[in-house]
């Protein structure tokens, strides 16, 4: 079999396998379990109160992680200064951690900017849906 017909026979079986189930699950008999409840339910108020927390993280690890950083450095270069292999050794630790920090403290602004911008998002969405339908059941009206 070459790789075209594989591939045309794939699709054909996923097409036949994959249906769109919204707010449920198939419960084997055709139909789905839970239709009125939602698997996911996110409002404003949890997006708002993780996007702080991240924020409230990103505040705290920059201040209190670069604690020891200016410390650690300068007994790293002492260390080196006095011949003791152990500089080096402490100056790597140095650096990895700096980097590990950078690493956390970008994944938490990121965080806190991801969920900000979804809470904006849905807001505007929410709006132009409203919107929508406002002008839509005005056509009703004049079409009744």
């Amino acid at each position: 079999m070459t790789f075209d017909e594989e591939w045309a026979s794939l699709r054909a079986e996923s097409t036949q396998r994959v249906d769109t189930r919204l707010n449920g699950v198939d419960d084997g008999t055709g139909g789905s379990s839970g239709a009125g409840a939602a698997d996911l339910a996110v409002n404003q108020d949890n997006l708002g109160a993780i996007g702080n927390e991240a924020y409230g993280l990103h505040t705290r690890l920059s201040k209190d992680g670069d604690h020891a950083r200016p410390s650690t450095f300068e007994a790293s270069l002492a260390l080196t200064s006095g011949n003791f292999s152990s500089g080096s050794a402490l100056l790597k630790v140095h650096d990895r951690w700096n980097t590990q920090l950078k690493t956390l403290l970008n994944a938490c602004a990121q965080i806190s900017n991801h969920l900000d911008y979804s809470k904006a998002a849905h807001t505007k969405d929410d709006v132009q849906i409203a919107g929508d339908l406002i002008s839509i059941s005005k056509l009703n009206e004049y079409l009744k």
